[in-house]
């Protein structure tokens, strides 16, 4: 962080939001609050909700003979989807942990136990966000219409989990992939077995990810009783994520397996697929070399970083797509 930054307590900047971002420079000063109970300065969780979309809609167009007009809809329908319900996720996660954030020194700073905005007031802008992502919603076709409701439990109990599991990664997890289930459903109309094996490798990625991120806030989880996979873990943590890391690639692999061979691709259209797991684990990889757990910088730069593979992915899985 830089050390020129403001205080918190000077003008309502939260600790860990990215130097130079919009809202506290840019953003009307009544809105900022808002913006920032949905992590608008922080624009990290965003991308890593919408790389599982995008997965799933290059995947899919990959199983069904290539993109449509329809396909970019959906490519804009779930980067406003995901910004709005990422937004709406963390504000209900910061209303449940109000009285944990102020206890911890990374969190303190955030709207609601810094008293920049009241947590009804909070619960009101969850429900706007919620309502204005239906409304996207109801432009999909109805099976993913559905999902996207039935989106709604991991992201309800996702706050909990650390409260009565050692495993919150999972249901973040479980919440943060759900975008490879309907964006594949959204395109092809139905749900298939290739989304379900990218969710499942999605929600071991956001294992690796967020456990690098839950290093930032151990000790302090310890003296609050929080539990996370970083505490569960502690010293064995590399070779925790190293097993996460090769989970998710073979079940990404399988996905592009699954969803290609039945449609006899060609060997170039298979192998440009194939190069987004490749590249997916490699910059996993290239995380892993650097982590050092007792560095909370270091974390929180890795885990800005995370959003890469996942886009190195959809990359490759639309490329395919077009071949």
């Amino acid at each position: 962080m830089s050390s020129g930054r403001k205080t918190p307590e000077a003008d309502g900047i939260v600790y860990d939001a990215y130097d130079g971002n919009w809202v506290d420079h840019h953003a009307p000063r009544r809105l900022r609050p808002l913006l920032r109970l949905s992590r608008a300065d922080r624009p990290i969780g965003t991308w890593l909700l919408l790389m599982p979309c995008f997965w799933g809609i290059a995947l899919a167009a990959n199983a069904t003979g290539g993109f449509v007009w329809w396909d970019l809809w959906l490519v804009i329908g779930c980067t406003i989807g995901a910004f709005l319900m990422r937004g709406a996720g963390c504000t209900w996660n910061d209303i449940t942990d109000r009285h944990f954030d102020g206890a911890v020194a990374r969190t303190r700073s955030r709207p609601i136990p810094s008293g920049q905005i009241t947590a009804k007031g909070a619960l009101v802008w969850a429900v706007v966000q919620c309502l204005v992502s239906l409304l996207i919603l109801l432009t999909f076709n109805a099976p993913a219409i559905w999902l996207g409701v039935l989106s709604l439990a991991p992201v309800a109990i996702y706050p909990f989990a650390k409260r009565f599991t050692w495993w919150p990664q999972v249901f973040l997890g479980l919440a943060f992939n759900w975008g490879a289930l309907l964006a594949w459903t959204a395109h092809t109309g139905s749900l298939g077995l290739p989304a379900v094996l990218l969710y499942i490798g999605g929600i071991s990625w956001t294992l690796f990810y967020d456990t690098i991120y839950a290093h930032q806030d151990k000790e302090d989880d310890v003296l609050i009783g929080v539990k996370s996979t970083a505490r569960l873990f502690a010293e064995k943590t590399p070779q925790y994520l190293l097993g996460f890391l090769i989970i998710a690639t073979l079940l990404m692999v399988a996905a592009v397996l699954v969803a290609l061979l039945p449609s006899d691709p060609s060997a170039i259209k298979l192998a440009i697929t194939l190069m987004g797991p490749v590249v997916f684990a490699g910059h996993m990889g290239w995380q892993l070399k650097q982590l050092d757990i007792d560095n909370p910088d270091l974390c929180l730069r890795l885990f800005r970083r995370a959003q890469k593979a996942g886009l190195f992915a959809a990359l490759f899985f639309a490329a395919g797509a077009i071949v």
